[in-house]
């Protein structure tokens, strides 16, 4: 699930899969998705099921006493709002209120979804363009020291 796509959030904050992904998501058997924030920028991050399966595990593995491993853990793990989706149906997705707001995202909005691969990300789309752009964002993170544990997670 590669390229990137505009899309609208609805007044009650869900957004359709594009057909592209649909697609991929149902040969794989998809069933459920899972939003949460991204310990990086000011954006979220979507996870297929079966990934964030993997993902949550490796994480909820790891020495909660290191004070980074735990900050990421509550910021991925605590945040994290999973939704099950019709195969058959448009596949609504809901962006939770507390994450819209982490991520600068209005309802009845345009916002950029990013396909990374194996999974999505979603950004406002003026943080997107400065991002784009080579500009930075006041609420990003860049200069965080990940231990060993998590230098092979690939969130």
């Amino acid at each position: 699930m590669f390229g990137f796509t505009t899309i609208s959030v609805d007044a009650k904050g869900r957004f359709a899969i594009p057909a592209k992904y649909r697609d991929q998501l149902l040969s794989q058997n998809e069933e459920s998705i899972v939003v949460t924030r991204d310990p990086q920028y000011p954006s979220l991050k979507i996870y297929p099921g079966s990934i964030w399966k993997t993902i949550s595990n490796e994480l909820q593995s790891l020495q909660g006493l290191d004070p980074i491993v735990r900050n990421l853990q509550w910021t991925i793990l605590g945040n994290a709002s999973v939704s099950s989706f019709d195969p058959n149906g448009r596949m609504l997705i809901l962006l939770p209120s507390e994450l819209r707001s982490y991520a600068e995202i209005k309802t009845l909005e345009k916002v950029s979804l990013i396909g990374m691969g194996n999974k999505f990300e979603v950004w406002n789309d003026k943080n997107w363009e400065m991002r784009q752009t080579g500009g930075t964002l006041s609420t990003e993170i860049l200069e965080v020291v990940l231990p060993e544990s998590l230098k092979t997670i690939s969130f």
